[in-house]
């Protein structure tokens, strides 16, 4: 019987952290460690590589996501380990795993089989509490908000427009919408309120997309939070505490150092969901990867339609990142399932089914074939695959002229990557005309419909009532020239997670949009996506114990 991902994590003979650490540069007294296995870059050391030439930044991509599985951070820490392998030196970039998906059904973000990010027990659960940090940051908001009111609202807030949350790193449905400040007058206002999951806080994407502490600091001054009886905004900076905010995420904002099974260093920090937030790991974590190493391989989260849409759009655009080149990761399972294949018969043989799937994956090329920038398929083989079904799926890629490579890093690791990785130095090593798709001058109808067109391949975009007033709104405050981060379901190119596939004949309904000025960006609600998830009838939790030496079971 295979391994689990945890039982071949646990049996890794980890290195202490300062010896991982060492290979990129790093002196132990760069480390702040929390342990053996786990430490953070220290403030001095962010600021003494600040200059250093940066490598060359790989974007680790997919197609929509199905149960099937498509393994975009085990081709992640698969191709780190083999470029290191042939001898360059290579971190990897990954997010923080939130603990909503641990629990819920989708599992952890530390990648799997031989292509693991170790300690993962720890990395899965509580790590070095950056999401306790992020959580309690955003809380404190609510509470000296809600404090305010009830000290006599010298701001003139209207408790009715009230647009910032409560948060919480758990999938818990019951918390969407809530009423707080029941009873006496000493409870508070009584008001409507809900919750969003920690990682669609905005405290979270102003994380990932902060320089340093002084601009997260600034940049908590500028989230709203709501508006005043007379419909004027209130900013943070209104009440007073982006201080005491930026003070609660000092140890947050340093990126965490981890290793692989290969022992080579991977930088883990800060987790944004891509169908709710921007999915992309910190821009400090990023930008010191950069500095620190020759060619550093980052992921977005779900599908190119919106991880890697809103890593080129947001994420470089604000950063001013110059991607050097683009893995597409898919697998035949899930090619299959696109093709209208049911998740139970996957394991059978169905070329045809998986041909027709390709369609998913084509379209995705054509997504980053748009931003300027080279490609390869990476096919991350599972066992079930057939010899036929590889074929026909190499011969597609031929015949389209599409670079690929199979991916065998679930079963070994770096070594199976070895293909990948010297095709993907190759990719680095052409120019290319990397460019967002569109520009912040335009409106934000237009800039909407460019994604939606251009990435989705959707008809048009219908705005809400409600959206259109927004809008007017927003043109008002002067907020439309913010790049848009699409809020919309992973599961489909469309905003109907149950179209697969490469649908078409479709239009986009956004129905809501929400300011994100502290991260610099839009949100734009699309569909049925929520920004609370709920768990699943059977969730992940009913399936995990430990034992009387600590030991964990059934976490993946």
């Amino acid at each position: 019987m295979a391994k689990t991902d945890l039982e071949i994590a646990q049996e890794c003979v980890m290195e202490p952290i300062e010896e991982v650490a060492k290979k990129v540069g790093i002196q132990p007294d760069m480390l702040e460690n929390y342990g053996k296995y786990k430490a953070k870059l220290s403030f001095d050391f962010l600021r003494q590589i600040e200059n250093n030439e940066p490598g060359k930044l790989i974007l680790v991509t997919a197609i929509n996501p199905t149960k099937a599985g498509e393994g975009k951070s085990t081709t992640t820490v698969g191709l780190g380990d083999a470029l290191n392998r042939l001898g360059k030196k290579t971190m990897m970039a990954l997010r923080e795993p939130s603990l909503g998906p641990v629990f819920g059904l989708k599992g952890g973000a530390t990648g799997g089989g031989y292509a693991q990010v170790v300690p993962m027990e720890d990395i899965n659960l509580h790590f070095t509490g950056d999401m306790h940090a992020i959580t309690t940051a955003n809380n404190l908001v609510s509470a000296i908000l809600d404090n305010h009111l009830h000290q006599g609202n010298e701001l003139n807030i209207d408790p009715e427009k009230i647009t910032f949350k409560r948060c919480l790193d758990m999938n818990d449905r019951t918390l969407r919408n809530i009423n707080i400040g029941q009873g006496p007058k000493a409870n508070g206002v009584e008001r409507n309120d809900g919750f969003n999951i920690t990682v669609a806080s905005e405290i979270m994407a102003a994380l990932c997309l902060a320089d340093d502490l002084m601009d997260l600091k600034k940049r908590f001054g500028q989230m709203l939070v709501a508006y005043t009886y007379d419909d004027k905004p209130v900013y943070v900076h209104d009440l007073g505490i982006e201080g005491a905010l930026a003070m609660v995420m000092k140890d947050a904002i340093l990126p965490n150092v981890v290793q692989t099974l290969e022992h080579n260093p991977v930088l883990i920090h800060g987790g944004p969901f891509a169908n709710i937030a921007h999915g992309c790991n910190s821009v400090i974590a990023t930008k010191a990867c950069l500095r620190l190493a020759d060619y550093t391989v980052t992921e977005a989260g779900f599908g190119a339609d919106l991880g890697a849409e809103k890593f080129l759009d947001i994420k470089c655009r604000l950063a001013k990142l110059n991607p050097s080149a683009v893995v597409i990761v898919a697998t035949i399972r899930a090619l299959k399932q696109h093709g209208g294949i049911e998740l139970e018969n996957l394991k059978e043989e169905n070329v045809e089914a998986m041909l027709a799937g390709c369609e998913n994956l084509a379209k995705h090329i054509d997504t980053i074939k748009q931003f300027g920038l080279p490609y390869i398929v990476a096919i991350n083989e599972f066992a079930t695959d057939t010899p036929s079904e590889i074929e026909a799926l190499e011969n597609w890629c031929k015949e389209n002229g599409h670079p690929m490579s199979l991916s065998q890093v679930w079963a070994k690791g770096g070594e199976g990557a070895l293909d990948l990785a010297q095709k993907v130095i190759s990719l680095c090593d052409q120019d290319n005309n990397f460019a967002p798709l569109y520009s912040v001058e335009a409106s934000i109808e237009d800039k909407i419909e460019t994604i939606a067109k251009k990435v989705y391949g959707a008809d048009g975009v219908d705005f809400t009532d409600e959206a259109k007033e927004q809008i007017h709104k927003f043109n008002e405050l002067g907020w439309d020239k913010l790049p848009i981060c699409m809020a919309k379901t992973q599961m489909s190119l469309s905003d109907d997670g149950k179209l697969m596939g490469r649908p078409t004949g479709f239009r986009i309904t956004v129905r809501e949009l929400r300011p994100s000025l502290g991260a610099g960006f839009i949100v734009a609600l699309t569909g049925k996506v929520l920004t609370m998830p709920g768990l699943p009838k059977h969730p992940s939790a009913l399936d995990m114990d430990i034992d009387q030496d600590g030991k964990i079971k059934g976490l993946f």
